[in-house]
């Protein structure tokens, strides 16, 4: 029997979708407990059979009526995971589709297909800026291209006791009162880390025109040297089928410790790192969890310091511009420590620190990033 190109695109769009639990593919880094999405890490028991055929007899119906070089652009998209650079995909809003009991959107319908099959609710999405549709309403088309949408990260209330530490704890030992130099922890606590003179220098120079400056760190030594941002959005990763930015692979490194090469091949696409209204979001473009620390997803009255856990496709707001203004406190060694080269933003791939694992500080994790912003 003959088969239409259109058939052959619906049918490897259909092989390619979100894998449920029980379908022995899930990805292991979408769920699980703790962490700051745990409520958003809800995992969803493979279907019976019978809603599985009519979610799929319902999805069938849906993408044969798209055109054919939509259908190209929504399959791009999804083989690559994101990884390859991929158009919008403007289709009409208003189209509802019912599972069962439940209606959903067209575009809600495509991102539990194709990314997320425990999405409930819209208000848990974040489109990301480089989709065409950010920030703007049309109330006739919208975007429906899954791997411009990133889930939203809900900062836990109350954090849990895992990832809290006083910032006493973080002193050493033989120094009670002041805070360890940067070559004891590779400047990751109080002090500004090992060669942010090269930040200084670009502050000093009269360069205004970047916003912070990215460190790439293995364990406590820096590879390569600082990276400045111009631009809005920024790709940061390892391995990137298309893509512009920081190519940490790029970088020479002499660490032959298995543990960091073998975290260093687990970064694959990285984070993308985009300075917004509101402030600066990170969005988690791996296969494995990234772990944050920001002084700004903190209340403002602790004295404890957080380390947020934030699953493959969920984006965060690491930082706040506003609320770091009014952080900094006369006692603060956390922000007295660095009056120069502004606030900071940790970020561990795949390994996290803290109370409840064996690294304590952040220098102790494989591979990490400080992004340092440019408070001038």
């Amino acid at each position: 029997m003959f088969r239409t190109k259109r058939s052959g695109l619906v049918r490897r769009l259909w092989r390619s979708r979100a894998p449920v639990e029980g379908d022995g593919e899930a990805d292991r880094g979408t769920h699980g407990t703790g962490g700051c999405c745990m409520g958003k890490a809800t995992k969803v028991a493979k279907s019976n059979a019978g809603s599985e055929a009519e979610l799929k007899a319902l999805t069938n119906s849906i993408l044969k009526k798209i055109k054919e070089k939509q259908l190209e652009v929504l399959l791009q998209a999804v083989e690559s995971k994101g990884g390859a650079r991929s158009p919008c995909l403007l289709l009409p809003n208003k189209v509802d589709a019912k599972v069962g009991q439940q209606s959903y959107s067209l575009p809600m319908l495509l991102y539990k297909v194709f990314r997320w099959p425990d999405l409930r609710h819209s208000s848990e999405l974040k489109r990301l800026s480089c989709c065409e549709s950010y920030g703007e309403i049309n109330p006739e088309l919208v975007c429906c291209n899954p791997h411009h949408m990133s889930r939203l990260c809900e900062l836990e209330s109350p954090p849990p006791p895992y990832s809290r530490y006083p910032m006493d704890y973080l002193k050493p030992p033989d120094s009670p009162d002041s805070g360890p130099s940067s070559s004891e922890t590779g400047g990751t606590t109080y002090s500004a880390p090992v060669g942010l003179s090269d930040s200084l220098a670009l502050q000093e120079s009269g360069d205004r025109a970047h916003w912070c400056v990215v460190a790439y760190w293995e364990e406590k030594t820096r590879v390569g040297r600082l990276y400045s941002v111009q631009e809005s959005s920024l790709d940061i990763f390892y391995d990137l089928p298309q893509g512009n930015g920081f190519c940490l692979g790029q970088l020479c490194s002499d660490n032959k410790s298995q543990l960091v090469q073998m975290v260093r091949s687990k970064i694959g696409y990285g984070i993308q790192l985009t300075r917004e209204q509101d402030g600066v979001w990170v969005y988690n473009r791996s296969c494995y969890p990234i772990f944050i620390k920001s002084a700004t997803l903190d209340n403002p009255d602790s004295r404890t310091l957080l380390v947020h856990k934030v699953f493959p496709g969920f984006s965060i707001k690491a930082f706040d511009y506003d609320k770091a203004g009014s952080l900094q406190r006369p006692n603060d060694h956390e922000f007295t420590q660095q009056p120069r080269t502004g606030f900071t933003v940790q970020i561990s791939f795949v390994k996290g620190w803290g109370q409840c694992y064996t690294r304590q500080f952040i220098s102790s994790c494989p591979c990490w990033l400080e992004v340092i912003f440019n408070s001038r």
